[in-house]
């Protein structure tokens, strides 16, 4: 049998199919309706489903979901193999929560930092322990170079290039670039080397949809050897609450 998992963003629905541990399919949706989930619901055996969600009103999709499997609702309080220290869970971001259990799921045991590139940039640590006390929260990459041309006069939005290079820029728009995306790489390899500081031995664990660009900004520092790129992160973090959920 199979776990369907859900996880509703503020512009993009990602669902995704797995087997055990196994991700067999996953994709992503500007809206995802009934006949999508049904065509899931057949094709895999599905019998339960997870939904995460950032939206406090529910799909139209929902109340038929319900009837067809069993449906659980990530919340806070499905801490699921760790011991989650934030001072007010219940403001912790869901995404967040399931990328750490994610990353103590697939490497237990193990001091785990977790770097999401999305839409804000966020640092979590969670030791080798299962002890989760919290992180830090970062404008992401599109949000740097949009907000330097909203809120000046004169700056132009400038897109991101992963094939810059340079410590500096000779124009106006190489130099808004050499500010963001240095900018970015010198705070990677600052948290990173707080976090190696107090624990030698870490995994550096990327996600999110920046994460194949930060990999590239950090593939020549130190830190290299102890990257892994997960960038289903979040989805396998659900699909672990799911496999451990009884009611």
């Amino acid at each position: 049998m199979a776990n369907l998992v859900v996880d509703i963003g503020n512009t993009l629905t990602k669902a995704a199919i797995f087997e055990q541990d196994e991700l067999v399919y996953t994709e992503h949706y500007t809206t995802l309706n009934t006949e999508i989930l049904d065509t899931f619901l057949t094709r895999y055996a599905v019998d339960k489903a997870i939904i995460s969600s950032v939206k406090k009103n529910s799909e139209a999709w929902e109340s038929g979901l319900k009837q067809k499997v069993q449906l659980i609702y990530f919340n806070t309080g499905m801490t699921t193999g760790i011991h989650n220290h934030y001072r007010t869970p219940q403001t912790l971001g869901l995404d967040r929560l399931a990328a750490v259990i994610g990353a103590n799921h697939l490497y237990p045991d193990k001091n785990n930092l977790v770097i999401d590139g999305g839409t804000c940039i966020t640092y979590d640590w969670i030791d080798a322990g299962g002890n989760y006390f919290g992180g830090s929260i970062s404008p992401g990459l599109n949000m740097r170079y949009n907000a330097l041309n909203h809120y000046t006069a004169g700056l132009p939005v400038v897109k991101q290039d992963p094939d810059f290079k340079s410590n500096s820029g000779n124009d106006t728009e190489t130099a808004i670039r050499s500010g963001v995306q240095n900018g970015i790489k010198f705070e990677l390899n600052g948290f990173i080397e707080s976090y190696v500081h107090d624990e030698k031995q870490l995994n550096i664990i990327l996600t999110g949809g920046d994460s194949i660009f930060f990999d590239t900004l950090l593939k020549n520092s130190i830190f290299a050897p102890y990257i892994k790129n997960e960038p289903h992160l979040v989805l396998k973090g659900l699909n672990a609450a799911t496999q451990k959920h009884n009611d």
